[in-house]
């Protein structure tokens, strides 16, 4: 039997206009309890030079600038069994609640999706016309072998609902 993993709580407030769904955390970033805590993945990358924001590797101070931006960030599974990393060796998933999720914070203005997994689970979620945007974006992991540059142009759409 696979060990049953689970997500991070949302990291959001009523300020918050953009929401970026992963699908669930890695090994690494559950070890250190941070979202996109792998080194190779290009997450805080790409986001920091979107904002033109200095690069940290500071985790706090990483949160604080999503805040400053109005951006959340969740995972649209809550708990799953998963061996290592792979978003293809999830199994006996269970949703997070992005509905009700998405009620509470009336701010939020899209929703963008870190990649296929998250993108089709969303798609089930909340169906094909929601009433928010949903934006399916490449994804940050290395495993996802497009170019940074490639990654870092999909990911600039997010910029069209910050203020």
């Amino acid at each position: 039997m696979q060990n049953r993993i689970s997500s991070f709580p949302p990291h959001i407030d009523d300020q918050s206009e953009i929401l970026i769904l992963g699908s669930i955390p890695g090994v690494k970033s559950l070890e250190k309890q941070q979202y996109y805590a792998h080194p190779q993945n290009k997450f805080w990358k790409i986001i920091l030079e979107l904002l033109n924001e200095e690069f940290t590797e500071d985790y706090s101070k990483r949160l604080e600038v999503l805040k400053k931006h109005h951006i959340a960030l969740w995972d649209v599974i809550d708990s799953c069994e998963r061996k290592g990393s792979l978003d293809s060796e999830i199994k006996n998933e269970e949703a997070n609640q992005i509905a009700e999720l998405l009620d509470e914070y009336t701010n939020i203005k899209a929703v963008f999706s870190n990649g296929g997994k998250s993108y089709k689970n969303l798609q089930k979620l909340l169906g094909k016309n929601y009433r928010l945007p949903i934006f399916l974006l490449p994804s940050t992991s290395p495993l996802h072998t497009i170019s940074f540059e490639r990654k870092f142009e999909e990911w600039k759409k997010i910029l069209e609902f910050l203020k």
